[in-house]
């Protein structure tokens, strides 16, 4: 099963050798605000999946709101281990 951990560990290589075409590269040197502003895009296409499409196209929805947030999260220097120890908190 491929994880999100796999998935950050993917972004933190393309951030430290980026090559030419790579979406994230590209997300990573446009900066903070694109970022969020895609965050937010794929959060509203989430939505409306949910409320209208089906199950495949809300997983693809979240899917990529999922990359998206952890392009946000390496961003801003942030690790899942560090997500998961904020929720491993919330849970006790």
């Amino acid at each position: 099963m491929f994880t999100l951990s796999q998935l950050y560990t993917i972004l933190q290589d393309r951030q430290s050798h980026p090559q030419p075409g790579s979406y994230t590269a590209r997300l990573l040197a446009e900066g903070l605000p694109r970022i969020a502003q895609k965050v937010g895009e794929e959060a509203a296409e989430v939505i409306v999946a949910a409320l209208a499409q089906d199950e495949q196209r809300l997983t693809e929805e979240i899917a990529d709101l999922a990359y998206h947030v952890l392009v946000l999260m390496l961003a801003r220097g942030l690790t899942p281990e560090d997500v998961a120890a904020e929720l491993e908190q919330r849970h006790r």
